[in-house]
């Protein structure tokens, strides 16, 4: 047989070169998991940078004008980048590591398949050879047995005198015989046996040792490629380092940006209301007598308001008003665009064709009129003006409720505290002008390329850039009719708006036309309501409006009848269905007791208990100097 120990070491080199290959196949699974986990972190950190980025709405885009939140968002943008290296690293580990070594295991596994079996074909072939050696010594050891017993009965047979000559011979023979097939064994054992130690000889000192050479280069090239695979799993991290302290000096330098002075300034520009701050607040001596006369500018008769019991003070809630009819008409009398004339007299700019009864007004919440019902302070010299003024404030204040109901957001922005509307008419009014500029410049662009066609017909048909031409200067006209719209919205807003200097005269004079009103009533009167939420109800509103006017006294019945100022005519047919509204016929004759402020409605009279708002567009004003005389 074999020598064990050479077999033994074969087989334990067998055994360690299939161990290397599953280490390789450990190592590639390794790198496989490192990439699924580079995968899977890149995929939360986008999510992530995607969960917190704004959305498209009006919120996020008011808070992108604050440095913190730019400083912000930049941070997510360079996190998403940063998630972007992480799926290099993953894609280099794949391309550079996994696929590599998946294809070199599978060259490795052939290469070591291959030199083990040219190693048991070998030890096959020895075998053999030893087989066939230990036949011929049998042989050999077998035959010279068989002629030792031959040369031993010829002996016998010699040496016996009974047995004839010819037997003797016969022995004699058959011992020759024995001795020549033991001689030619031995000579094909020596012959075998030189031939298997040559076999031998090759076997252990030139087939086994190359196979073994082979097998260690194959060893030696799965340690560096491991080697080689190890280094490349670093550099890939290396490489991008740069990329990673790059967005990092990004977010560092996005947090370096944020200005918080500005960001202060921001929030102050953006809550600017643009009212007038209250005036002091009088000091009133309950130790004297106060004795106060009535004029024309009072607002209130301290004397008569004591005098008088606490139920009629409070049955009578609105002052100057006679009965709960003329206030229902105040509350609901239409402060909307007038519908338009018939169509033998133009539309007025404020008239709304498509519903010529009852048109809709842009909304505005109803603590931005209530602040701006008790925030201005007209200069009334007389109970009939302060009437009038209340008046308007009180249709003005209804017809916003009713916006405040139906939850649109106004167009002219009306909702929004002077200052503030300013801004945003502003704003509005720069983006119409770049539209304007836009549309001109692709006229511009349009007329060249036509007289270019027109040069040029093969270029093309001139009369193909005409319809789009049409298109345009329709959208310019379009654009501009809006641009002066909110430009009158804007002038109005900053005629309303005071200056510094008449801002302290108003509050002067404010304070001595209301020196004699009660001290409670004048902390309502000289703090307009400073929030701007529309959390509280129509009806809370309206009854803080109710308290505020509740401290003026109760007048005499002479100042609950407006004045006359002049008679119309009524150049066509209008059917008052909306409340505050009257129903006039063409050719009537009715009085004017209030002349169109700017909003297209006049205030009229048909007799003592008609009275109601009609479209200015409707009637023929005819104003005289005393009224009340005609």
């Amino acid at each position: 047989m074999l020598p064990l120990h050479k077999r033994d070491q074969f087989d334990n080199l067998e055994k360690h070169t299939q161990w290397g290959i599953e280490y390789v196949d450990k190592y590639t699974k390794f790198v496989k998991e490192r990439s699924e986990i580079e995968i899977s972190y890149a995929k939360q950190i986008r999510n992530l940078s995607k969960k917190y980025q704004p959305k498209k709405n009006s919120k996020e885009e008011e808070e992108s004008k604050y440095t913190f939140c730019r400083a912000f968002l930049t941070s997510l943008n360079e996190l998403n980048d940063y998630a972007g290296q992480h799926e290099v690293i993953a894609e280099n580990l794949t391309s550079q590591i996994i696929t590599d070594l998946t294809r070199y295991l599978q060259e490795l596994k052939a290469e070591r398949k291959s030199h083990f079996h040219d190693g048991r074909k070998a030890q096959q072939q020895l075998e053999s050879s030893w087989k066939q050696l230990e036949s011929c010594k049998k042989k050999f050891e077998r035959d010279c047995k068989e002629a030792d017993r031959a040369q031993q009965h010829f002996e016998r047979m010699d040496a016996d005198i009974n047995v004839t000559k010819a037997d003797v011979e016969k022995a004699r023979q058959q011992a020759q015989v024995r001795h020549q097939m033991a001689a030619d064994s031995k000579n094909d054992y020596h012959s075998y046996l030189q031939k298997y130690n040559q076999e031998q000889h090759e076997h252990y000192y030139t087939v086994i040792p190359n196979i073994f050479q082979k097998l260690q280069d194959m060893e030696e090239k799965r340690i560096e490629r491991l080697g080689v695979c190890m280094k490349t799993f670093a550099e890939v991290d290396r490489q991008v380092l740069p990329i990673v302290g790059k967005c990092l000096d990004g977010m560092t330098s996005a947090a370096e940006g944020i200005e918080p002075k500005t960001d202060s300034n921001q929030v102050v520009e953006s809550y600017k209301s643009g009212f007038e701050p209250p005036g002091d607040v009088e000091f009133e001596d309950y130790g004297q007598a106060m004795k106060r006369t009535v004029s024309e500018n009072s607002l209130s008769n301290s004397r008569e308001s004591k005098e008088k019991p606490a139920g009629k003070s409070k049955s009578k809630l609105w002052p100057f008003i006679k009965n709960k009819n003329k206030l229902m008409s105040l509350l609901t009398s239409p402060r909307q665009p007038p519908p338009a004339p018939p169509a033998s007299s133009p539309p007025l700019p404020s008239a709304v064709p498509n519903d010529p009864q009852s048109p809709k007004q842009p909304k505005e919440p109803l603590s931005h009129r209530l602040n701006d019902f008790m925030a201005s302070k007209p200069k009334m010299h007389c109970l009939r003006s302060l009437r009038r003024g209340l008046s308007l404030k009180l249709i003005t204040l209804n017809s916003h409720v009713r916006s405040l109901i139906e939850g649109s957001v106004p167009e002219d922005f009306s909702h929004l505290p002077p200052e503030q509307r300013r801004k945003k008419l502003q704003g509005k009014i720069d983006e119409l002008k770049k539209d304007i500029q836009k549309e001109m410049d692709q006229r511009d662009a349009l007329t060249k390329m036509k007289d270019v066609y027109v040069k040029n017909p093969q270029m093309g048909d001139p009369a193909s850039v005409d319809p789009r031409l049409a298109e345009i200067a329709m959208n310019i006209e379009k654009l501009q009719s809006e641009e002066q719209k909110f430009e009158n919205w804007l002038a109005e807003v900053e005629e309303r708006m005071p200056s510094k200097s008449e801002t302290h005269r108003k509050s002067v004079i404010y304070e001595t036309q209301n020196s004699t009103v009660s001290n409670n009533c004048a902390q309502d009167r000289e703090s307009p309501d400073g929030s701007y939420t529309e959390e509280q109800s129509a009806e809370t509103q309206v009854k803080a409006v109710a308290n505020r006017t509740s401290c003026a006294p109760e007048s005499d019945d002479e100042f609950d009848e407006l004045e006359t100022i002049g008679t119309c005519k009524a150049l066509y047919t209008f059917e008052g269905q909306n409340e505050g509204t009257i129903s006039v016929t063409e050719g009537e004759l009715l009085y004017v007791i209030e002349e169109d402020k700017g909003d297209g409605w006049t205030r009229v009279r048909r007799n003592e208990e008609e009275e109601g708002y009609v479209p200015t567009s409707y009637i023929e004003v005819l104003l005289e100097t005393n009224a009340k005389d005609s």
